[in-house]
């Protein structure tokens, strides 16, 4: 008989993409997959490209703040549960995989009151708010820091890393020099990250083409619609709003990065060894979990971490080339780690609880 499993998380794409990543090794075990998420989430369109069945619950926010839409959403969390609960009755997985978001609290807690194990993965290096709410009804938390099994429950931490998707390890330098347009002879700086939330980085990195092209070939991931149409055409520099199937050659080809520091993103660049300067988003638009995040990075010799606030021109360039002319000490740091690719060890974690 087929094992069972349900994969559960949303609200960000770095709440699905580990989920993804995993399900090709969960094939070769031999496991049925369900995904719960939201009715319309952009898990549900993630999801459902790599032909896995969804069901999707209602889901609210819990928002540390007073709002009266958490009023309202207290009432789509505990409809969720129900609606959760259901499915996992007609299902019956022998686990549940959490990847975290507020879609993912009331699927773990109707899997802990059916007795069904549950593994929670947290990518940052302070927990956020739904993984804390879930501590209680899993078996074990799997982390990508060291710093974070100091948070969670006492014998539950595993650090894992996060499980990345394997064909973003199967690059080739050629084929993502020849996709760029670059010969090769100059090394590549690659911009990763450029979301909305990156805009001032798109700006700082733009503004720093003269000082910087002389020295490398630039590709730049600058977000939708944050195009330059200016700078269309100048040599060495190339823009793209998003690379999907080509992003593995795209890294294959980069020699350093420049990047916030988003969880996922940090774990495929130990994964794949790239030298990287971090800029994380300031506490003014986030929680403050990248910068923790970028300096556990930076204190573990695997990146440079510049804050948004004493981010400046000429520090900007300096630290660029330095990374460049050191390259070798970080990779070294990132090749004597046991973080890297965390599928392995989450599909470990797996087969121990459904034997």
């Amino acid at each position: 008989m087929d094992k069972k499993i349900v994969l559960t998380g949303g609200g960000t794409a770095g709440h699905v993409t580990p989920n993804i990543a995993l399900i090709p090794g969960l094939k070769e075990r031999g496991f049925d997959i369900l995904y719960i998420g939201s009715y319309e989430g952009m898990e549900k369109g993630l999801i459902e490209k790599e032909n896995i069945p969804y069901s999707g619950i209602a889901t609210g926010k819990l928002r540390r703040y007073l709002s009266f839409k958490n009023v309202t959403d207290i009432g789509n969390v505990f409809k969720g549960y129900f609606e959760a609960k259901k499915l996992l009755k007609e299902y019956r997985p022998d686990i549940v995989f959490s990847k975290g978001g507020f879609v993912s609290v009331p699927v773990v807690k109707a899997a802990a009151r059916l007795k069904i194990p549950v593994i929670l993965h947290e990518s940052d290096m302070t927990p956020g708010l739904a993984n804390k709410l879930c501590y209680s009804s899993a078996v074990k938390t799997c982390c990508n820091f060291p710093e974070t099994l100091k948070y969670l429950p006492e014998g539950k931490g595993v650090l894992t890393g996060s499980p990345i998707r394997r064909e973003l390890l199967e690059g080739s330098r050629e084929a993502g020099l020849s996709y760029i347009g670059f010969d090769g002879k100059k090394p590549v700086l690659m911009m990763i990250g450029g979301s909305l939330g990156a805009q001032r980085l798109n700006a700082v990195l733009r503004k720093a083409l003269p000082d910087l092209l002389p020295d490398f070939d630039i590709v730049h991931l600058c977000g939708k619609g944050n195009r330059d149409e200016s700078l269309a055409g100048t040599p060495g520099y190339v823009q793209f709003e998003y690379v999907s199937e080509e992003l593995k050659d795209v890294y294959a080809a980069s020699d350093i990065l420049f990047s916030r520091a988003g969880a996922n993103v940090l774990c495929e660049i130990v994964a794949l060894k790239k030298p990287a300067l971090l800029v994380p988003l300031s506490r003014d638009a986030s929680r403050g979990d990248q910068i923790l995040n970028a300096h556990s990075f930076e204190n573990q010799g695997f990146s440079v971490c510049i804050e948004e606030e004493n981010l400046t021109q000429d520090g900007f360039v300096k630290a660029l080339h330095d990374l460049y002319e050191n390259r070798d000490t970080y990779i070294q740091a990132m090749e004597s780690s046991s973080l890297g690719n965390g599928v392995d060890a989450v599909l470990s974690l797996i087969d121990e609880y459904t034997k």
